[in-house]
């Protein structure tokens, strides 16, 4: 099954994003823990792509596509931005970066995802989870 979300980059529409979340999660019965890391993971990807990728920009979309079978979810999340250099993130555990404000979405992706993978220059970014 595939479902489609196009929302406007305002951070209102993240609850857009969790409603989609909340039906794939009650059709498929995904276990409570990894709804968790589901939801926090794709809304970090949701906001990233609204704030960093199309900046607040209510005239540029932010593209999801939810593909989902028995035993795989993969969440791909596009933005109409320039994209960024995901291979030199700081690490937002170092000690230097602890009281850092900004820094932690990626970190937590890749953390609560299966797999992350970014594509076109980063604008394209796709989370992937096993079902169990």
């Amino acid at each position: 099954m595939e479902r489609k979300l196009i929302i406007p980059s305002k951070i209102d529409n993240l609850r857009k994003v969790e409603k989609v979340i909340d039906e794939i999660s009650a059709e498929y019965k995904i276990v409570e823990d990894q709804y968790g890391n589901i939801l926090i993971a794709a809304l970090e990807a949701a906001n990233n792509a609204i704030l960093h990728g199309n900046k607040l920009d209510e005239k540029k979309n932010v593209n999801i596509l939810f593909s989902i079978n028995e035993k795989v979810l993969k969440i791909r999340v596009e933005d109409q931005g320039n994209g960024f250099d995901y291979s030199n993130i700081p690490d937002p555990t170092a000690p230097e970066n602890l009281e850092n404000v900004n820094g932690r979405g990626i970190f937590l992706m890749e953390k609560l995802s299966d797999s992350i993978e970014f594509l076109n220059k980063g604008s394209i970014v796709e989370l992937t989870f096993k079902l169990k």
